[in-house]
C-alpha cells in the first residue's frame, strides 16, 4: 500500500472502537429499538413490547447502548424515556434500510 493511501487511512485504533459499537449494535433487538427511538423517546415497556422481549432483557439492552453513548435516558415519574443520543445512528439504520428493503 502506497504511503499516500496509508495516509488517508483512520488509526487502527479508531477502528477498534467502531468495531466495539458495531458489536454493540449488531442484535436485532437493539437494531429494532433504534430504528423506533429515531421516531420519538420511549419508555422500556414500549420497547419491551415492540420487540416482543420481557421490559427486563429490553433494559440491559438499553444498558448496553446507553454505556456506548448511543441513547440518552430521562425520569418522568415512575417512567423512564429513552431517546437517541447519537445522531450518526440515523445514518447507520438508513445505511440498513436501503440495503435491506430491497431484499424484502
Amino acid at each position: 500500500m502506497s504511503l499516500m493511501v496509508k495516509n488517508n487511512l483512520l488509526d487502527l485504533q479508531l477502528l477498534e472502537k467502531a468495531a466495539e459499537c458495531l458489536r454493540t449494535l449488531s442484535h436485532p433487538h437493539r437494531l429494532r429499538m433504534v430504528e423506533i427511538l429515531l421516531k420519538g423517546a420511549c419508555s422500556v415497556g414500549e420497547l419491551a413490547a415492540a420487540c416482543d422481549i420481557q421490559s427486563h432483557m429490553a433494559s440491559e439492552h438499553l444498558r448496553l447502548m446507553k454505556d456506548r453513548g448511543f441513547l440518552k435516558s430521562e425520569r418522568h415519574g415512575r417512567n423512564v424515556l429513552y431517546d437517541i443520543d447519537e445522531p450518526c445512528l440515523a445514518s447507520i439504520m438508513g445505511c440498513i434500510e436501503q440495503h435491506f428493503q430491497s431484499q424484502v
